[in-house]
């Protein structure tokens, strides 16, 4: 009896195995498919990316309204992008502790 269930263990073990390497390799498969279909968009939205679209602005609305959805479908949040027609705010300079340190003003500096 005992090599009986010897043999039904090492079966099983078998079993076991053949299962998960099937499981990795379905895994893996459709990682690849997916990676290879977001490869796919991501070419697309580059060919498309700049039509119709201001000179100079780095993020295309097409491209943008890309990454708007890949977030929101992963539940990440969506920061609000400011409009290019209005400044940035900065807050205003308040003494010698906002003072320019930049390399070039500092070369430049007389004495």
């Amino acid at each position: 009896m005992p090599s009986e269930e010897f043999e039904s263990a090492a079966a099983s073990f078998r079993r076991i195995g053949q299962d998960a390497v099937t499981h990795a390799r379905r895994v893996a498969g459709n990682a690849k498919a997916r990676n290879q279909r977001h490869h796919s968009e991501n070419a697309e939205l580059l060919k498309r990316g700049g039509r119709g679209e201001k000179p100079g602005d780095p993020t295309p609305g097409t491209l943008r309204a890309a990454a708007e959805r890949f977030r929101r479908a992963r539940g990440l949040s969506v920061p609000e992008v400011p409009s290019r027609s209005q400044p940035p705010v900065r807050a205003p300079r308040t003494g010698d502790q906002d003072e320019d340190f930049s390399q070039m003003r500092i070369m430049k500096r007389d004495g």
